[in-house]
This record gives structure tokens, C-alpha cells and sequence, in this order.
């Protein structure tokens, strides 16, 4: 089954951030807890880690597109049925 991730509120009192830089591919397989975005915001540059195992399905979001938080940016097919 598809499970989608959104952009998660960092704790900062922001509601928006920018997709730096991907660091994985569609179709590549993710492990929980693997590095998956850079993302940043107004005041700091953050890793996310993916919440899911499974293979990318689709980046929903550009690099240097800013989103809101809660904004799905990424679907994983964790394998799931």
C-alpha cells in the first residue's frame, strides 16, 4: 500500500519549509530511520528521516519548492497489503 509522508512540524513554530535536496531517487528501496530530504527553514537546515520501509513510489514535491507543514512530500510503498 502507498503511505505518504508529510512534511512534519520540526518544533520551531514554523509552518513552512523548502525541499533542499533529495537523497533518494523514485523507485529506490528506504530502510525507517533513513536519511530521505534536507529540508530547510527559516531557521535551520534539517535531515528527515523516513518513517516507512519500502520502495519510493513518488517525490510529490520539487527540489526548492517550499511547502506548509502537514504538505504529503513524499510516497513509499511499504509493501504492505
Amino acid at each position: 500500500a502507498n503511505a505518504e509522508f508529510p512534511l512534519p512540524d520540526v518544533g520551531e513554530g514554523l509552518t513552512r519549509a523548502e525541499i533542499v535536496a533529495w537523497k533518494v531517487a523514485e523507485g529506490d528501496t528506504v530502510v525507517v530511520n533513513q536519511v530521505i530530504v534536507e529540508s530547510e527553514t527559516a531557521k535551520s537546515l534539517v535531515e528527515l528521516p523516513s518513517p516507512f520501509a519500502g520502495v519510493v513510489t513518488r517525490l510529490l514535491v520539487a527540489e526548492g519548492q517550499t511547502v506548509e507543514v502537514g504538505t504529503p512530500i513524499i510516497a513509499v510503498d511499504d509493501a504492505s497489503a
